[in-house]
């Protein structure tokens, strides 16, 4: 589980999470996040010098224990 909480709150937890996995990944790049309340989904941005993806990760991937290892490998094969 990557966090407990949900919605907005969750939102601090992902960033570090994310940038945890980022610069252990690649030292260069960078993430951040926000809440997407309309879509219940939180929203992470990736940015490696002039490049940026964005994907979606849902809440059920985010607060479901057993997926954090998925969410680590998306995260990983996004950078």
């Amino acid at each position: 589980m990557i966090t407990d909480k949900q919605g907005e709150e969750a939102v601090t937890e992902i960033e570090l999470w994310a940038n945890r996995i980022a610069s252990s990944t690649d030292p260069k790049a960078q993430a951040s996040a926000y809440y997407d309340a309309d879509s219940s989904t939180y929203v992470l941005r990736l940015a490696k010098g002039n490049r940026v993806l964005l994907f979606r990760l849902s809440e059920a991937q985010i607060r479901t224990p057993e997926r954090q290892e998925e969410c680590e490998k998306i995260l990983k094969r996004k950078i």
